[in-house]
């Protein structure tokens, strides 16, 4: 069966209604998701262990007479460390290492205090803290993602949080040992099998047993995704994360079969996962397609990735490879792959992606799992304005003001006058009083 991708041409009069088509997805989330997710979220908030207990149950099939059975001690997560095959354990660790090493030269770059003085001896900087305790929330169920673990868990670690909290459903009690495995390399500190949208209630407002978080990262289902929306505020959020996404840069000089793969890679998520190539060459967007027939029918998820192809995914070809960076920006991918054998030429003209992977060899599924940079990513174009999960989203900042006297008699007029114009005469006389020479100021 032929699989029917889109394909399209800048220079054709109908390209901008047919892109917009492409890249139209409503992040609106079903009235009935919204509806239950409330009534899960008041439930937890007013009945705590009992009412995840019985979400649990109902959702997973988990049985359990008492939180406390659904929570995994350090003892059994070092246990699923020690039972996964060498080869797995080894794969781990040395993802680990490098997820861990890339944060840390991040904790270097931009997660330290600061200050300096003013010449009259005011001090002024920032100063950086942990959270004292974050929710990390890993999916589970159709499939398990120690990956997750690692990039949501080793961030804030390096960070300096005091309690890592994770959450992990597993269905009719099904522990994945990878998982559990990348807990314990990770440093988490308590973990419990409970997931969706109670989980994140637990989270959010704590329980007898589960402990209240400061921020919850962590992808997962349309329940998961609202119930963080709604508990912002109440705790910090990471981001919405919605459908998967791939944008492949390509000169024609990869081969074509590459590239096919690379756009199965985000297509295989999910049906409404988003896979475009961006070429100027016509021909090598053919041999891209007659790549994309002759893979497909080998995949274990072939219907998940045809669905995708053929309801989101597109093969434009464009003028230029200019071009292509300029339409690059427009949609502001989650993964942008620069497939091309100079890289380096086209990257500056790159402004808005979650992360950038340069030449040839470098798949977005090597950033899912080892690179070292973070693959917890902003997703449909939030990469104008948002940022990659880091060291940063586990830190807080404030502000460091010391005033001298002699700082104060500067300060102290402008302030004055400046709340005098916005009628503020108490801000106003509060600075004046700490003037010299001023009435009812220091003698």
């Amino acid at each position: 069966m032929t699989v029917q991708v889109r394909q399209l041409a800048t220079t054709t009069p109908d390209f901008e209604a047919e892109f917009h088509r492409v890249l139209h997805w409503s992040a609106e989330t079903d009235h009935e998701i919204e509806q239950r997710v409330e009534s899960i979220l008041t439930h937890v908030r007013g009945s705590g262990d009992a009412a995840v207990l019985e979400y649990t149950a109902r959702f997973d099939g988990l049985t359990a007479g008492s939180m406390k059975e659904l929570e995994l001690t350090q003892d059994e997560l070092r246990a699923a460390l020690d039972q996964i095959t060498p080869e797995q354990r080894r794969a781990l660790e040395a993802a680990a290492a490098r997820v861990r090493a890339y944060h840390e030269r991040q904790l270097e770059a931009c997660g330290r205090s600061w200050s300096y003085r003013d010449e009259d001896g005011t001090l002024l900087g920032q100063k950086v803290t942990p959270l004292d305790r974050v929710g990390i929330y890993v999916p589970g169920g159709k499939a398990a993602y120690p990956s997750s673990v690692l990039m949501n868990a080793i961030p804030a670690q390096v960070a300096g949080v005091g309690e890592i909290v994770m959450v992990v459903p597993t269905p009719r009690g099904e522990r994945n040992l990878l998982v559990l495995a990348a807990a314990a390399l990770a440093g988490v500190h308590r973990a419990f099998t409970i997931g969706g949208a109670q989980a994140v209630a637990a989270l959010a407002y704590g329980t007898a047993t589960v402990p209240r978080v400061d921020k919850i990262t962590g992808p997962g289902n349309a329940y998961v995704a609202s119930a963080k929306r709604r508990v912002f505020g109440q705790v910090g959020i990471d981001m919405i994360a919605g459908p998967s996404e791939i944008l492949v840069l390509a000169d024609g000089t990869t081969p074509p079969d590459w590239v096919a793969m690379d756009l199965f890679s985000q297509a295989e998520h999910d049906e409404l996962a988003q896979s475009i190539l961006l070429c100027p060459d016509a021909g090598y967007i053919a041999k891209v397609a007659e790549q994309i027939e002759r893979l497909l029918p080998l995949m274990p998820r072939q219907d998940v990735i045809r669905a995708s192809l053929e309801g989101r995914g597109a093969l434009i070809h464009t003028r230029s490879m200019e071009e292509a960076c300029e339409i690059s920006n427009r949609i502001a991918p989650e993964h942008l792959e620069v497939s091309s054998n100079e890289p380096g030429r086209w990257e500056p003209l790159l402004k808005h992606a979650g992360a950038i992977f340069l030449g040839a060899y470098t798949s977005e599924s090597l950033g899912d799992y080892c690179a070292g940079p973070n693959h917890v990513l902003p997703t449909s174009g939030t990469a104008r304005f948002s940022s990659p999960l880091g060291v940063y989203d586990f830190q807080k900042r404030s502000s460091l003001i010391e005033v001298s006297e002699a700082g104060a008699q500067v300060l102290g007029e402008i302030a004055s006058v400046l709340a005098h114009g916005e009628g503020l005469q108490a801000h106003a006389k509060a600075a004046e009083f700490r003037l010299k020479n001023r009435q009812g100021g220091a003698q």
